[in-house]
Parts: C-alpha cells; sequence; structure tokens
C-alpha cells in the first residue's frame, strides 16, 4: 500500500501539501421512503462507518516539473492496478483509503505547474 507523502511520491520536501482551498465533500449514503401523506422515513445505507464517504478537490500550484511528474507518476502507477492510497486529510490526523479517479495538469510557464485532483475515499481490507 503506498502513500501519497513527499517520500513515497518523490516530491520535494512539503510538494505533496496540496494549496490553501481544498474542498472537503460529504455525501451520505441514504434511502429514502415517500409515503401518500408526504410523510417519509430515511435510513442510513451501507455498512456503520462507511455510510459517509469524503471527497476532496485539491490543488497544487507552481509545482516543478520535477514535482509535478512525480505526483503525476503516482497517480498513473494508482490507475493501472486500479489500487488505493493512504492519504491523511488536512483537517484530520488519521489516514485513510483513497483514490484519485481524475486529475489535471496544467503548465503555466517554464517550471510552473499546476496539478488538480479529486481524491475519493473507499472502504477496503
Amino acid at each position: 500500500m503506498a502513500t501519497f507523502d513527499d517520500a513515497t511520491v518523490g516530491t520535494s520536501t512539503g510538494g505533496t501539501t496540496p494549496d490553501f482551498g481544498a474542498t472537503k465533500k460529504s455525501q451520505p449514503k441514504t434511502r429514502t421512503i415517500l409515503f401518500g401523506d408526504g410523510y417519509q422515513q430515511r435510513i442510513a445505507f451501507g455498512i456503520p462507518g462507511h455510510v459517509n464517504p469524503k471527497e476532496w478537490s485539491l490543488t497544487w500550484t507552481a509545482t516543478s516539473n520535477s514535482d509535478a511528474d512525480a505526483i503525476e507518476a503516482f497517480f498513473e502507477a494508482r490507475a493501472e492496478d486500479s489500487a488505493s492510497f493512504d492519504w491523511t486529510p488536512l483537517d484530520e490526523a488519521t489516514s485513510y483509503k483513497w483514490i484519485c479517479p481524475n486529475w489535471d495538469r496544467e503548465h503555466q510557464y517554464a517550471n510552473i505547474n499546476r496539478i488538480t485532483a479529486t481524491f475519493q475515499q473507499v472502504f477496503e481490507p
């Protein structure tokens, strides 16, 4: 299991730390039953503790070519074998398992890159 950090990815110090302004999205999994009289009943859907996966929208700006190459290679390696990776969200002390289903790399200037990525939390052993 790989970890998304400077040592594993091979970036310079702080190279895997995203910019401020990262967005965390929650979308709890629920099932709703609507009754004819306007009442409704809701129930959490899934294994307890796994019904509210998180999704992070992250950006790395002014990333050097070598750091951008390393980050992109990390994402591509996980995409090749559909593997998850460990990452500790910005507002937490515990790491969780994630996938990166999409990312973009923009070459802004010479040796200046911008990468945007989506990390989706997954639950697996």
